[in-house]
């Protein structure tokens, strides 16, 4: 080969050589970021346990299925090498099993101490998930995780507006955000916030925020007062931008706090991180001023009365379908979705027997045993069996349904198996399994049409965007149950007092901004 074509083929070979060098170490300037969380909402007020099959917990690149912005063709999948670990969400229910907790967290461990190192974590959490035995074990899960991974590994939060946060996982966490929308109408937007805000400070160096600004609010109100839909939460939630958005700030947020759960952690709280100390300080200060001054305009989203007068009021109106939120026992926010003190009192009107009265669907009651029955009966033929309070009858025992079966639906994610039974005027679903009924395609599935019902009773507390949408009238039931929306029936006995509005005589509190730590720098014991 002449001297000119070796110097021309290994120009070639080096130039190749060094784009795939290139190329290789732009591949290993992408930052590692696992993924982990484990979310539910649970009342300590309500007997049921939750097992880990309700988790549903998704293990390797099937957790990707839950986040749209991650998935293979999207931006944020591309800025970083992703370990997606174990991720389990449960519908709202009782308080965890400490068998349950422990498998699920123990399995998180392994798999993130099997990839690790990572510079960064994207925590996926509710926030009000109460254990057997255990306070606070959103604490404690992301503190025997940075026992796994070291103190310098970035965390970014996500969590849900009625989760709590404890002095202990904001200590823990570098970066935490909460959804801005009641209902969460913006849950997958923040999840994505706090994905982005991970990315971007592994990015551009700046790794943990230089300040972290914690301010806990002495209110535990319901969500279903608290809806950023109405005022004043509305305004509440909408000052969080002006906050957010300023040079030197990363991210602001305000808890409401989970109501139905008695612990020391059960509260408001507002967070704000950034590296500008004043701007940090005073939002967050603002912020929680700005809850505190309002706490007296709360109201429920939505009429509010006894379960009798709510059926008055439905018996009268020609708006279809009239909605009626059975509130006391809604899985949605952790009631064990088995009370039948409802369905009882709507079997015992007269209004529902008679031909010519108005049409009801009951969405929904628990009977697995029900449910075997009307498989092996099949639909069209009758039924009489029980169903319901096998986990909370302290209000009433399980009912006896007799009437015609209609439908029969089998492999729903929640409830497995879904029937349907006619008794008189009302077609109540029953499940193998509870479930919530949420969607229009939750009814339609099953051969009802609740958009020409007279009336639609729903466990659940205000009405998620579908049901809102369908809604002719609506009234929210004071009914009992795990999620008892009179607060003062409730019994609280460990939750910090004063604590508005259980002591509504309350003074002026401390709403100054209390300086966390970053996780480096603190005792990881604690």
């Amino acid at each position: 080969m002449k001297p000119l074509y070796l110097f021309a083929f290994l120009l070639l070979i080096c130039s190749t050589s060094c784009k795939d060098d290139k190329a290789s170490d732009e591949q290993k300037e992408l930052p590692k970021i696992a993924i982990a969380g484990l979310g539910i909402e649970s009342s300590t007020f309500s007997p049921a346990l939750s097992t880990e099959e309700a988790f549903h917990a998704k293990v390797g690149d099937s957790v990707f299925s839950r986040y749209p912005f991650l998935q293979p063709d999207s931006v944020n999948r591309k800025r970083a090498k992703w370990v997606p670990t174990l991720v389990g969400k449960s519908l709202p229910g009782g308080t965890v099993t400490r068998e349950a907790y422990e498998s699920l967290v123990t399995k998180s461990l392994q798999l993130l101490d099997e990839n690790k190192p990572y510079d960064g974590l994207f925590f996926d959490i509710h926030g009000a998930m109460s254990v057997v035995g255990l306070d606070d074990p959103e604490g404690d899960f992301i503190a025997r995780i940075r026992k796994v991974l070291g103190d310098d590994v970035l965390i970014s939060t996500s969590m849900d507006l009625h989760g709590n946060v404890s002095e202990r996982l904001a200590k823990h966490t570098d970066l935490i955000t909460c959804y801005r929308m009641a209902p969460h109408e913006d849950a997958i937007e923040s999840k994505k916030r706090a994905v982005t805000n991970l990315i971007d400070r592994l990015e551009n160096g700046k790794g943990k925020p230089a300040f972290k600004a914690w301010v806990p609010v002495p209110i535990l109100l319901p969500g279903e007062k608290t809806s950023t839909r109405i005022e004043p939460g509305k305004s509440l939630y909408a000052k969080i931008p002006t906050v957010a958005d300023q040079d030197g700030v990363i991210d602001a947020a305000i808890w409401i706090g989970y109501a139905w759960a008695d612990e020391p952690r059960n509260h408001a709280v507002v967070m704000v991180t950034g590296d500008d100390k004043e701007k940090v300080a005073k939002g967050a200060e603002k912020l929680a001023q700005s809850f505190w001054d309002v706490r007296n305009e709360f109201e429920f989203v939505a009429p509010t009365t006894t379960l009798d007068e709510s059926l008055k009021l439905a018996l009268a109106s020609d708006k279809k379908p009239y909605m009626i939120s059975d509130m006391g026992d809604n899985p949605t926010a952790g009631g064990a979705g088995d009370v039948t003190w409802t369905l009882k009192e709507l079997l015992a009107r007269p209004e529902f027997t008679s031909k010519n009265g108005k049409s009801l669907i009951y969405a929904s009651i628990p009977g697995p045993e029900f449910v075997e029955k009307a498989k092996e009966i099949g639909v069209g033929g009758k039924i009489k069996a029980e169903a319901g309070a096998a986990v909370d009858h302290r209000f009433a025992g399980p009912l006896l349904l007799d009437g015609t079966i209609t439908a029969i639906k089998e492999g729903d994610t929640n409830a497995e198996v879904e029937v349907v039974v006619k008794v008189g005027n009302i077609d109540v679903i029953v499940t193998k399994k509870r479930k919530p009924y949420h969607h229009m395609s939750d009814f339609t599935n099953l051969g009802l049409d609740p958009k020409n019902a007279d009336i639609v009773v729903v466990k659940i507390g205000y009405l998620v965007p579908e049901l809102y949408d369908m809604r002719g009238d609506w009234t929210m039931a004071l009914t009992p149950g795990g999620v008892d929306q009179d607060l003062n029936r409730l019994g609280y006995k460990r939750i910090k007092r004063p604590m508005f509005p259980l002591d509504s005589l309350m003074t002026q509190p401390d709403l100054k901004a209390r300086w966390i730590p970053a996780a480096d720098i603190i005792n990881l014991d604690k």
